[in-house]
């Protein structure tokens, strides 16, 4: 981990996934997550959670931005960042399964953005968050 001076990058990103966590639907949990990403066209992709009655089926922030990536033709995550907590912000990291979606769409340069203690910003590498990642490819 990384603690850092933010990047107008970073700070795009973090403003838009805070922006998107208002459109979480969290009915089950009370965890609100919002997720943005820049890929390697420069576009930014956004997603937030979506659970619903047949709990845990829902989808993550994280995983629903990079299906927005996906959608549109990107294929590399440049920087991915995910705010999240149940009413306020608070530190928030991936789960294990988004970790690995992220590690499908990362290089050694990828750049994980997490909102710490007291809504400090750290940046991660992938390789930081899923030691000896599984790659099929």
């Amino acid at each position: 981990m990384e603690s850092h001076e933010m990047t107008r990058t970073d700070e795009l990103l973090v403003a838009a996934a805070k922006a998107v966590r208002q459109n979480a639907y969290a009915p089950y949990s009370g965890y609100h997550v919002g997720a943005a990403l820049i890929d390697e066209n420069g576009d930014v992709h956004s997603g937030c959670n979506v659970e619903n009655s047949a709990f845990p089926e829902g989808t993550c922030a994280e995983a629903n931005a990079i299906g927005s990536m996906v959608a549109a033709g990107g294929k590399r995550i440049v920087a991915i960042a995910a705010i999240g907590g149940a009413g306020e912000i608070e530190a928030c990291t991936p789960c294990g399964g988004c970790r690995q979606c992220i590690l499908e769409f990362a290089d050694e340069n990828t750049r994980v953005i997490l909102t710490g203690e007291g809504e400090s910003i750290d940046s991660y590498s992938i390789d930081e968050l899923l030691p000896a990642g599984f790659r099929l490819r």
